[in-house]
């Protein structure tokens, strides 16, 4: 198995990418989606590796629909939504991506975490400004001392969407995110860009902001939607409430 991880986290955590596994064909190896037609023995033995690897914890995780709805949860379980945040020592949280950017955040004075899932439409409703300000509520958060690791996902030049899309990001005040495409009607958006205007809107300081800076796209070691077709594994961010 192998992971990325921050530097600027203190929680366990990691960023997972596809090696390791035993999962096969357009799954190999480490596939972590059993919703993608991977053979679900293959997806449970890879689960089981992974959270082996962090102590067996309980795992909070979600049904993901591309939204900005965050829970916040106390113990095991599935929730539908796009967004975790906890402080219940031991919990482990998680998200599921392949293109879309896991979202990372630790409040280290009061150990509370966050696990966000980001794709353009997470992005677009301020996924990360939510779980912010329920930190803030629940936890007492200062966003100033938040720590935010945003992991691999499709970078800017390899993200072609159709320009209706990129104006709905112009209007929002993201138009520095919008790059051009020499196709008729399509632009590149930089998702990550956004992010990173969005954490220093919401609060958050440049020096306590990380970005993987890998793509999916680019990188074999990931899975990619839009590389493969949509059939495609999927990667995990999980976090471990300190």
């Amino acid at each position: 198995m192998n992971w990325l991880t921050s530097p600027l986290l203190k929680a366990r955590h990691a960023f997972t990418d596809r090696r390791g596994g035993v999962s096969s064909g357009a799954f190999a190896a480490f596939n972590l989606s059993a919703a993608v037609g991977d053979d679900p023995q293959a997806v449970a033995e890879n689960r089981r590796r992974l959270l082996a690897a962090f102590g067996d914890p309980p795992l909070a995780r979600l049904d993901q629909v591309h939204g900005a709805v965050v829970h916040e949860v106390t113990g095991a379980g599935v929730w539908e939504g796009d967004g975790l945040i906890s402080a219940t020592p031991g919990l482990a949280l998680a998200v599921s991506v392949a293109d879309c950017y896991p979202l990372l955040l630790e409040d280290p004075r009061s150990g509370a975490v966050a696990a966000l899932h980001a794709g353009w439409r997470g992005t677009l409703e301020n996924i990360l400004e939510v779980a912010v300000q329920k930190m803030r509520r629940s936890y007492d958060s200062d966003p100033a001392g938040l720590r935010l690791a945003v992991g691999p996902g499709i970078a800017g030049p390899c993200y072609q969407v159709d320009l209706e899309l990129a104006d709905r990001f112009a209007l929002a005040g993201w138009a520095g995110a919008v790059l051009a495409d020499p196709a008729p009607g399509k632009a590149r958006l930089d998702l990550p860009a956004v992010i990173r205007a969005q954490a220093l809107e919401a609060g958050l300081r440049l020096e306590n902001l990380w970005f993987a800076g890998v793509c999916t796209h680019c990188h074999p070691a990931y899975y990619s939607y839009r590389r493969d077709g949509g059939k495609s594994g999927r990667q995990w961010a999980l976090i471990v409430v300190g």
